[in-house]
């Protein structure tokens, strides 16, 4: 399983790194942009992320318009649900509103910092990731 790891602080993402590189390979972008170009980048290869960590609050381009940008993209390219990047927004924001904007805009799911590897595995578990 190819996984993008997308977080601007680099104590979440080393932290993720070291947890989530049991299930794959570990890519790492530190802003929106570079997320954007990860992905596309995969596409274009045909080894897309299978699974994209994206942190909500990160430079350039936030982690929501990524998240749109990115199924954007899926649907234009008729990407159906089984062919798509599972993508769990990370956030220390924790508020109704958040979550429901980025649900609407097409997550699979949500952790909140600090993030709870137990929480993380029952995300990926319900999510059929592992």
């Amino acid at each position: 399983m190819k996984i993008l790891i997308s977080e601007d602080d680099v104590i979440s993402r080393t932290f993720m790194k070291r947890h989530l590189e049991q299930f794959g390979p570990c890519h790492i972008a530190v802003d929106g942009i570079e997320t954007l170009d990860a992905f596309l980048s995969a596409q274009q290869s045909g080894e897309p992320f299978y699974l994209i960590c994206l942190d909500l609050m990160m430079p350039k381009l936030d982690g929501h318009s990524v998240l749109r940008a990115i199924r954007d993209y899926e649907i234009q390219k008729e990407l159906f649900a089984e062919r798509r990047s599972k993508i769990i927004m990370t956030t220390a924001l924790n508020d109704a509103e958040t979550v429901a904007k980025c649900y609407a805009s097409g997550c699979d799911g949500f952790v909140w910092k600090p993030i709870d590897l137990k929480v993380l595995h029952e995300l990926f578990v319900k999510l059929e990731i592992i």
